[in-house]
């Protein structure tokens, strides 16, 4: 094999090159089809006087399992813009990466931030190339020249722009609370105490949605990112310890093979101290 074959560089973005591989694979399996794995999510964010609030629980699932109890779902885009993602984590992690990585070249071949739109095009035609392939719901807010903006993008590429927003399993109580508190030109406090609420509701009604509450405002000034803003009040205690002795688990047998190895081939290379 050709030395430039072994290097050679993956291709920037997604790939998705096994998709074929496991259609076929699907059409010869006779028994049941393994379901995709369900996740959960609560995000939300609201438009305030002077910025943009954005929040997020920490709860990250595979199915019933809860992977990750300190997951972070608000990702950073620009000084200016933050991202909270819902869905499969690896796409939100990855999708949010490449956003962030073209809109930081842009900031250093112009010398200024980026507007919250061009984020969201960027996004938009990212996601609708590979239609709905890509799990990532998410929520983007941010604040340029132009006024401060809260956008949604869908799987397939949908944006829709309000002054406030909630997203995931949990989006149903969460905007419920929105509905009810939300008023034009929000104090900051009161911003926040409507994310933090909205977001436990989220929590308190959807068993994918857990642990902490994270929240990042965003305004002229810069954006602080608060993690996190309210630590669970249900811990876990242990009732006793799960410590087995030597020999609680019967090895049934045992088998040992030795690896010979065999030196092809020496070299000593002296290292350039001068």
């Amino acid at each position: 094999m050709a030395l430039s074959n072994v290097l050679q560089a993956p291709p920037a973005g997604f790939n998705f090159d096994h998709a074929a591989r496991n259609a076929e694979l699907e059409a010869l399996f006779d028994g049941p089809v393994p379901k995709p794995v369900k996740t959960g999510t609560t995000i939300a964010g609201v438009v305030f006087k002077d910025g943009v609030v954005l929040g997020a629980d920490t709860r990250a699932t595979s199915s019933e399992v809860v992977a990750d109890k300190m997951c972070s779902k608000i990702h950073y885009i620009a000084p200016n813009i933050y991202c909270c993602g819902a869905g499969t984590a690896a796409d939100t992690e990855k999708t949010t990466e490449l956003l962030s990585s073209n809109l930081t070249i842009f900031s250093l071949n112009s010398g200024r931030n980026p507007r919250v739109v061009m984020a969201v095009n960027i996004l938009q035609e990212m996601l609708y190339r590979y239609h709905g392939q890509i799990g990532a719901s998410l929520i983007l807010g941010g604040v340029d020249c132009t006024g401060n903006h809260l956008y949604t993008v869908g799987p397939y590429g949908s944006v829709n722009a309000m002054p406030y927003l909630a997203m995931g399993s949990g989006d149903l109580a969460a905007l419920g609370i929105l509905e009810d508190g939300y008023k034009p030109h929000l104090e900051l406090d009161k911003a926040k105490e409507l994310v933090r609420t909205a977001i436990h509701a989220g929590i308190m009604n959807d068993l994918a949605s857990g642990n902490n509450i994270d929240i990042c405002v965003i305004t002229r000034e810069g954006a602080d990112y608060i993690r996190p803003y309210q630590v669970s009040e249900y811990k876990d205690k242990r009732k006793t310890k799960y410590k087995y002795g030597a020999g609680t688990t019967a090895v049934l047998t045992e088998k040992v093979v030795p690896v010979k190895l065999e030196v092809v081939e020496e070299t000593v290379q002296r290292m350039d101290t001068a």
